[in-house]
């Protein structure tokens, strides 16, 4: 039984919880939303912008690509599937132990590694492209110091482009159903979400910010700002994930996708 909380959380009680979180959920995640993902297909978000119809990372054929925050890397998969030459990571073992499971099923084989998003294991300089479709960015405490290694990684002109919780859905309960569409939190309340154990131990967490705040930590980072996508909630989607749906996602935006990239030298 976990009991949601807003509580501050330091970075490394948050690396811990997401963790926890995403080891014990990796099986059960797949089994919810792997028809909706695919295994080898790159879905942005529950709204379904898929990449290859979207183009958001352009041509990607003989590049250098990062996923940050991979889970079980379906979208590094179809990466690799384009021709580009993609490195992945998560900070769940049990994510990424699932992705092999992912690589046999498909025959396409994803070089992935453990980490956390606020300490790349990668060199400077080292990528065009850098990626996450909700992966990483939520879940950290600092997304100033995130991005700041994602732009370290990044060679000068790369390219990012990632998909998080549209600030907006921050201010409405969790609910995709119309008795959803109401104001019950504050939009300026950055206390993250929280769940405990029976003991007490956060084993999940997810960090707000508005949409001013993803501005001032990507301009922070180094980043130029190039677009930030809303999609709308398109027909014959009926899909519902968490708070995401058809009744909400007709009127307000429950996804953000920034993309920006680092300037040249």
């Amino acid at each position: 039984m976990v009991e949601p909380r807003r509580v501050e959380l330091s970075g490394a009680e948050t690396s811990k919880a997401s963790r926890t979180y995403w080891d014990s959920a990796a099986e059960e995640y797949l089994a919810e939303h792997g028809e909706f993902l695919g295994d080898d297909r790159f879905i942005w978000s529950p709204e379904g912008v898929d990449e290859a119809a979207a183009q958001l990372l352009g041509p990607v054929r003989g590049k250098r690509v990062l996923e940050v925050g991979c889970g079980a890397a379906q979208c590094s998969r179809w990466l690799v599937g384009q021709g580009a030459n993609v490195v992945a990571f998560d900070i769940s073992v049990e994510q990424l132990r699932v992705g092999r499971e992912l690589d046999r099923r498909t025959g396409s084989v994803v070089r992935t590694v453990a980490a956390d998003a606020v300490a790349i294991p990668f060199k400077d300089n080292g990528f065009d492209v850098a990626c996450s479709a909700f992966g990483a960015l939520p879940f950290v405490a600092d997304a100033e110091a995130a991005l700041g290694e994602i732009a370290r990684i990044l060679k000068p002109g790369g390219l990012l482009v990632f998909s998080v919780t549209h600030p907006i859905r921050w201010s409405m309960p969790d609910d995709p159903t119309p008795a959803g569409l109401r104001i019950t939190q504050s939009y300026f309340d950055r206390t993250p979400y929280v769940e405990v154990d029976a003991d007490g131990t956060p084993i999940y967490a997810e960090h707000h910010r508005t949409t001013g705040d993803w501005i001032r930590a990507l301009t922070t980072a180094g980043f130029v700002i190039d677009d930030l996508l809303e999609p709308e909630w398109p027909a014959g989607n009926h899909n519902v994930w968490g708070g995401w749906g058809p009744d909400r996602g007709r009127l307000v935006p429950g996804t953000a996708i920034w993309s920006a990239h680092k300037p040249q030298l």
